[in-house]
């Protein structure tokens, strides 16, 4: 009997506890939003302390309605549902979090847009992009090296699988290097917190969706890189990642609903097999593997088919959009996702920024397979997609087919003859993202065993073929890793630290070699940035052979001729084949070293390239 009294005892100090205990907001994601937005509904994320019970009121004249209080199964989570009236004007709307007789006042931010917002020019073909991973590019700020607190809080240089140091004050400390090469806009790998116990430089295994990583700067310093490079007429690119979290995030560590994430009874590691999305004679099983498995032990896999997830991943894309000006989304692993969200999320976006430029990772084989992924393509009864443009693994594929490979029916240049003309199943495939490397793959210049006269072509191809180039930092110098494993192939950029024995970022630091390259990339670049022909001019391929592959670029203005010698030898190429792209001519001008023919040959080098204006 007093062992009953005394549990009851208990169980009621417990109560009472509970009770006393303080109502506190400990954050609200989205943490503001902005008047005059088309998305005027947001859902916000609340979390505290047993937060799930209780109820929320705005005042009657705040600018703001409540449409929906949700609880979360968690209860340290509660979704509320704003909608931001349509004459709304900047500044703090009261929430009222009421609990019982206890009731605590947060504000939610509306600011005001910047101006013209919507009609900011986004990245297209007009644009060359440049891909650096912020912890390996240049450390502006030593002082943000090491954040206390936080897991992997020291600098290893020497580890490829450690942090470095580096960050958004480095990058900002070269955008001159950046601009005067021909760059018009810079895609960071993720900035988004990673505060992983291990390899978190990568950005990919993301703890914060609101926040970027303290070892890298602040959302003030992201939102500053956006307004430096605006004021160049630079665009910025923003790496995002919806298919997966670190295992750290939050938002794992205390699941808002179990169906956040999906569950396997034992680790399912996916099975990396995007076919399985379109085969017509897939297994569910594989089907089901493929976009429900885990990236990996430490990325949990999410489930975007939960409603307020899929909310609050949309939103966080629209936010930062707003919030950093940004130009371009490059979508990490897009086929992993669900595509159904991943079709309502690019729509949502594009509708209240039109001119945002849009491209998804899609690592596969096979160009149908590849093309399934973008808008208004074949997919049968798999739903809409209005995905612009992809990363364009198939001509990447091919260039280096072409650059490692003797001429064959289908190797050699006729490789990349073969992905150009199944260009047919885009809608536009002048939005795909044309690249020779990236951060995890081996670098142009050692698949191609460092010939010097290869890589020109291969940046020739690049900065004169359709589509957006994209160029992975250090291409320009030479660097040449391979990717056993990828952290290989992010090394540091020489002269981007303090003390460094080399620095890489001005003439005097490079090699005569790395110069010579160096130059041959600016001039092409600098050329292209000037002049539409090569940014949105038609494009005509001739047939290769075993001595050369040839393709024009035009418009009403200018045309491009581009010739790659396929031989290991001195070549002159006879041009009378080319008469219907040449007719009327009588110059031709090459581009890099103003040499000038007439239009009936061609002197070539060794595997040489010609970009040349037809006058």
């Amino acid at each position: 009997m007093a062992k009953g009294i005394a549990l009851i005892i208990f169980l009621c100090m417990v109560a009472l506890l509970g009770q006393a205990q303080p109502l506190h907001v400990d954050r609200i994601d989205p943490p503001n939003w902005w008047v005059g937005m088309k998305h005027n509904k947001v859902e916000l994320l609340l979390k505290g302390q047993n937060i799930a019970d209780c109820s929320v009121e705005v005042p009657g004249d705040a600018p703001v309605k409540i449409r929906q209080i949700l609880p979360a199964e968690h209860p340290n989570y509660l979704f509320l549902t704003l909608e931001i009236d349509e004459d709304a004007k900047p500044g703090n709307v009261p929430l009222k979090i009421i609990r019982r007789k206890q009731a605590t006042l947060v504000s939610f931010p509306l600011l005001e847009r910047a101006p013209n917002r919507t009609q900011w020019p986004g990245v297209d073909e007009s644009d060359f992009i440049y891909l650096a991973m912020p912890d390996r590019f240049a450390n502006g700020n030593e002082k943000n090296d090491i954040i206390p607190g936080m897991f992997e809080a020291d600098i290893h240089r020497d580890s490829m699988f450690d942090r470095h140091g580096g960050d958004l004050q480095g990058v900002m400390n070269h955008l001159d290097y950046l601009e005067d090469m021909g760059v018009t806009a810079l895609w960071l790998n993720p900035v988004f917190e990673n505060n992983q116990q291990v390899a978190s430089y990568h950005g990919y295994a993301i703890t914060d969706h609101y926040r970027v990583d303290r070892r890298l700067g602040s959302n003030e310093d992201y939102q500053k890189l956006g307004n430096e490079l605006r004021k160049r007429n630079m665009k910025l690119v923003k790496d995002l990642v919806f298919n997966h979290v670190g295992s750290k995030h939050f938002l794992f560590q205390e699941l808002p609903n179990k169906d956040f994430i999906h569950h396997w009874d034992e680790y399912q590691r996916t099975n990396y097999r995007a076919p399985t999305l379109m085969d017509p004679y897939a297994s569910e099983a594989d089907r089901k593997i493929m976009s429900d498995g885990w990236f990996d032990r430490h990325m949990p896999d999410l489930n975007q088919q939960n409603a307020q997830l899929a909310h609050y991943l949309i939103q966080n894309t629209i936010w930062w959009v707003e919030y950093a000006g940004l130009s371009g989304l490059r979508i990490d692993t897009y086929a992993y996702s669900d595509l159904g969200f991943m079709a309502d999320l690019v729509r949502e976006v594009r509708e209240e920024y039109p001119n945002l430029g849009v491209f998804g990772e899609t690592w596969v084989h096979g160009v149908p397979i590849q093309a399934f992924f973008t808008e208004n393509a074949p997919k049968g009864d798999k739903g809409p997609s209005f995905l612009p443009g992809v990363t364009d693994f198939q001509l990447h594929y091919a260039i280096n087919n072409a650059l490692t490979t003797k001429y064959g029916w289908t190797d050699g240049w006729a490789r990349v003859y073969y992905a150009l003309a199944q260009d047919f199943v885009y809608e536009n495939p002048t939005k795909n993202v044309v690249f020779l490397d990236n951060h995890d793959l081996s670098r142009f210049y050692a698949v191609i065993g460092q010939d010097i006269r290869k890589w020109r072509q291969g940046i020739a191809f690049l900065l004169t073929t359709r589509g957006i180039p994209s160029l992975y930092y250090g291409t320009e110098l030479l660097m040449a890793t391979f990717a056993a494993p990828d952290g290989l192939v992010r090394q540091d950029f020489p002269g981007g630290w303090p003390g460094d024995k080399e620095n890489k970022f001005t003439e005097a630091g490079r090699t005569n070699e790395e110069n010579q390259a160096f130059d041959f990339l600016r001039i092409l670049a600098r050329y292209r940035k000037t002049h539409p022909v090569l940014q949105t001019g038609k494009l005509v391929q001739f047939v290769p052979d075993e001595d050369h592959y040839v393709y024009f670029r035009f418009n009403a203005q200018e045309s491009i001729i581009v010739i790659m010698n396929s031989q290991d030898k001195d070549m002159t190429f006879p041009l009378e084949r080319y008469a219907e792209r040449l007719a009327g001519a009588t110059q031709l001008t090459d581009l890099v070293t103003g040499e000038k023919f007439t239009t009936e040959s061609v002197k070539m080098r060794p595997f040489g390239v010609r970009v040349m204006e037809v006058k």
